[in-house]
């Protein structure tokens, strides 16, 4: 028995105990909001602001983690670091092609960061002068500019916004305590002097904002959660929430997982994993671990095979331009998209699970494997077989129901694969080699019920 098909029969005699079951009652409301997020499946996240300049260093020294948190790592005064601002000038940056890109990766929304924990407003935002239009040489909104590209391109547009942390203006929460007196202060009188004018800023001047990404929920009582979720149901009701704004939870759209991490089994509701394409969220210049092309896809089949989205990272130098390892592999994923996209958007969850088991993990940044084997989504009447590892001769299902009344590959849909069915059991021939080096998608389509 071939490497693969060890792996399917395993999957069917433990099939269905991994996937978890749906939310006896979903709330309607949240039914409707998240259904294009549950049908686009895959999102660009854009790291990108002041940090963008020292890209990793400060004063001759390299740090490590994640580029965003400079300021954090290294201790920078706040009016020292608020001094990047008057080199910040992205004469490079093109809103026109950062969408263009994510639309030819298959992406079906953006997320930029108009405020991160640093407190810089990468928008026109009247709540602080700490922005990028009076307090930089660029003096231009680029949220404005993406909302217009993605509005142009189709796509849909939401926003990171660090509603709790803010390393720059008094009172904002700071993970591991702050180093600077100019950080002290009220938390409730920066939430309402700062945060929540912010987000009426965001969801009043950019036209319609697909959902708002908050993280790193510190202090968030219950209570002060609940006013950004009035303030975005009374602007925005279809707005979508996260499931990081803190608080008791309530009013959320989603969950996002942890950074990189992945989840082992299927899980109920709208959720994403928000990743990285290399080890960190913003431009690094001593960051090339970048992962592959065929690394992003089957971790893409995978998230997607457990019910989630996939939220991929994107890091734009200072300049304004995107990497160009960045670009390769992107452009290598919407190849694949282009092909094989009807296997993602719109689809469902495996129904199996045992496939599944022991793939639990989380990149932490720094490491990352490729899931192995083979991942299932589904449409009604129709099963998608992702096959990582692909198994020359056959490809064996046990326990089979369903009548499969054709096979196919989605690279080659002119080409019918030969099936044998006896009982429950179903055997697929397959061509003597893989049709696509990232993944190779085969169509089951069949009759009745499949368990």
């Amino acid at each position: 028995m071939s490497r693969l098909q060890s792996v399917v029969a395993v999957a069917v005699l433990t099939a269905g105990l991994a996937v978890a079951q749906p939310a006896a009652s979903p709330d309607p409301d949240v039914v409707r909001r998240t259904q294009w997020f549950r049908d686009a499946k895959f999102g660009m996240l854009i790291t990108w602001g002041l940090y963008s300049i020292p890209a990793g260093e400060w004063k001759g020294k390299e740090y490590a983690g994640i580029g965003e948190w400079i300021q954090n790592w290294a201790h920078i005064p706040v009016a020292e670091y608020a001094d990047l601002a008057a080199r910040f000038n992205p004469v490079k940056f093109n809103a026109g092609e950062w969408v263009s890109l994510a639309s030819k990766a298959g992406m079906k929304y953006v997320v930029p960061m108009p405020k991160h924990h640093d407190g810089f407003a990468l928008f026109a935002s009247k709540a602080s002068k700490f922005n990028v239009v009076d307090a930089t040489p660029f003096q231009r909104d680029p949220m404005k500019e993406l909302a217009e590209a993605c509005r142009t391109q189709g796509l849909r547009m939401g926003f990171y916004y660090s509603q709790a942390q803010d390393w720059h203006h008094p009172g904002g929460g700071v993970s591991r305590g702050s180093w600077d007196p100019a950080q002290k202060g009220d938390f409730d009188q920066y939430l309402n002097s700062i945060a929540l004018p912010q987000v009426r800023e965001l969801l009043t001047g950019y036209g319609p904002i697909a959902l708002i990404w908050f993280d790193t929920p510190m202090q968030m009582t219950p209570e002060r959660a609940q006013k950004f979720v009035s303030l975005v149901r009374e602007l925005q009701p279809d707005c979508l929430i996260n499931g990081r704004l803190g608080g008791d939870r309530k009013g959320v759209d989603y969950s996002s997982r942890g950074d990189n991490e992945v989840p082992e089994h299927g899980v109920a509701g709208a959720w994403e994993t928000p990743a990285t394409i290399n080890d960190t969220w913003a431009y690094k210049k001593n960051d090339n671990n970048w992962k592959p092309a065929e690394v992003i896809v089957s971790k893409l089949a995978d998230i997607v095979s457990k019910g989630g989205n996939y939220l991929l990272n994107v890091g734009p130098t200072a300049e304004g331009v995107i990497p160009d390892a960045s670009v390769k592999i992107l452009e290598e994923v919407g190849a694949w998209m282009k092909v094989n996209g009807e296997a993602i958007y719109g689809t469902g969850p495996t129904p199996f699970g045992g496939e599944l088991k022991g793939t639990s993990f989380r990149d932490d940044h720094y490491v990352y494997r490729k899931p192995s084997g083979w991942r299932c989504t589904t449409k009604p009447g129709k099963l998608y077989i992702h096959l990582f590892d692909w198994a020359n001769g056959e490809f064996r299902l046990e326990g089979v129901k369903a009548k499969v009344k054709l096979a196919h590959l989605l690279a080659d849909p002119k080409r019918k694969l030969k099936i044998r069915q006896s009982g429950e059991t179903l055997i697929v021939a397959l061509p003597g080699s893989a049709p696509d080096r990232l993944a190779s998608v085969m169509v089951l389509d069949y009759t009745g019920p499949w368990r």
